[in-house]
C-alpha cells in the first residue's frame, strides 16, 4: 500500500513539472500574445505615418534658364509661384532690383502670372531686362545747355503735341501714310509678331520698329539704315493721340537725358502704344 501511494505522488509531481515546462516553452502563452499585440500596434502605427506622408503632394517644379546680360543661370522653381516671386529670386542672382526687372517670355510677363499659366517648360529660356543700381547711378548728368533746353521746352504752352508748330508742320506736310496698319482707339493689344511699319519720322522717312527681346534691343529701321538701340539705354517713351485721328499716336523715344534727344515717330497705331512702352521700359522708368 505505501509503495503505491509513493508512486502515485511521484507521478503527480512529474506531471506538474511537465506542465510547468510546457507552459514556459508554449509560444501561444499570454506573454507572447501581449508581445505580438505590441508588434502589431507598432506596425499599424508605422503604416499610418507612411500613409500621411504619402498624402502630401510633392511641389511641382520646372527647370529653366535665366538669361541676363549674356549670362545664363540654371533655375529650378515651383510652377505655381508667380513672376513677382521669381523676380525676387533673380535679384539674388543678378543684383537687379525686382522693381527694375522686365521678364520676357513670349512677350512681357506680368507679375501676377504663374509659371504654369505662362506654360514655362523644361529647358525654356527666360530673358531678364533691367539695370542694377550702380548702372542707374552711373548715368551721365545733363549738361547746363541741355538743362536750359529742357527749361525752355517746359515753358512752352501745354497745347496738344500734334498741334505744336514743329509737329503740326510734319503732319500737314506728309499726311497719313497709305500703308500704316489700322489703328484702334481705346484698345490695348500685345506687340504683333512682325515689325510695326508704315510710320514716318520728322523728315518723312519711313520707320519700322522691331523688338529683339532675346538681345534686349529695339531695332529702329529706316530706308538708309537700322539703329540697334539697347532698351536699357532708352530714358523715356512718351506719346499722345493725333488730333482728329485718335486711333493713332505720335510717339517720342528719348535716347538721351533731355527731351531734346527724343526721336519722334508719327502714326503709331494706338492699340500698340502701351505694349511698346511696357516692353521698352517695363513698370519702372528713370529720366
Amino acid at each position: 500500500m505505501e509503495t503505491e501511494v509513493i508512486k502515485t505522488e511521484e507521478k503527480s509531481n512529474s506531471e506538474e513539472v511537465k506542465q510547468d515546462s510546457i507552459q514556459q516553452s508554449d509560444p501561444g502563452g499570454d506573454g507572447n500574445k501581449e508581445k505580438n499585440s505590441n508588434i502589431e500596434e507598432n506596425h499599424s502605427s508605422t503604416n499610418s505615418d507612411s500613409t500621411k506622408l504619402g498624402d502630401q503632394d510633392p511641389v511641382e517644379t520646372v527647370d529653366f534658364k535665366i538669361v541676363y546680360n549674356k549670362q545664363k543661370y540654371d533655375v529650378t522653381f515651383p510652377t505655381n509661384d508667380t513672376i513677382a516671386k521669381l523676380k525676387a529670386h533673380i535679384q539674388t542672382l543678378t543684383g537687379v532690383p525686382s522693381a527694375m526687372q522686365k521678364i520676357m517670355y513670349k512677350g512681357l510677363a506680368k507679375d501676377e502670372s504663374t509659371l504654369k499659366e505662362l506654360k514655362v517648360t523644361k529647358g525654356a529660356k527666360i530673358m531678364v531686362v533691367g539695370s542694377t543700381l550702380n548702372d542707374v547711378l552711373s548715368v551721365s548728368k545733363p549738361s547746363p545747355k541741355e538743362l536750359q533746353e529742357t527749361s525752355k521746352s517746359a515753358a512752352v504752352t501745354k497745347e496738344p503735341l500734334s498741334q505744336q508748330k514743329e509737329h503740326k508742320r510734319v503732319l500737314d506736310k506728309y499726311g497719313k501714310p497709305d500703308d500704316v496698319p489700322v489703328g484702334i482707339r481705346n484698345l490695348k493689344e500685345p506687340l504683333p509678331h512682325t515689325p510695326i511699319s508704315g510710320m514716318y519720322n520728322k523728315s518723312g522717312g519711313k520707320v519700322r520698329l522691331t523688338f529683339k527681346l532675346e538681345v534686349d534691343q529695339l531695332w529702329l529701321g529706316t530706308k538708309e539704315r537700322t539703329e540697334k538701340i539697347p532698351m536699357n539705354s532708352i530714358k523715356a517713351v512718351v506719346s499722345e493721340p493725333i488730333k482728329d485721328h485718335e486711333e493713332y499716336h505720335m510717339l517720342g523715344i528719348q535716347l538721351g537725358p533731355t527731351e531734346a534727344s527724343r526721336y519722334w515717330i508719327y502714326w503709331v497705331p494706338a492699340q500698340y502704344v502701351d505694349a511698346i512702352k511696357d516692353t521698352i521700359l517695363g513698370k519702372w522708368q528713370y529720366f
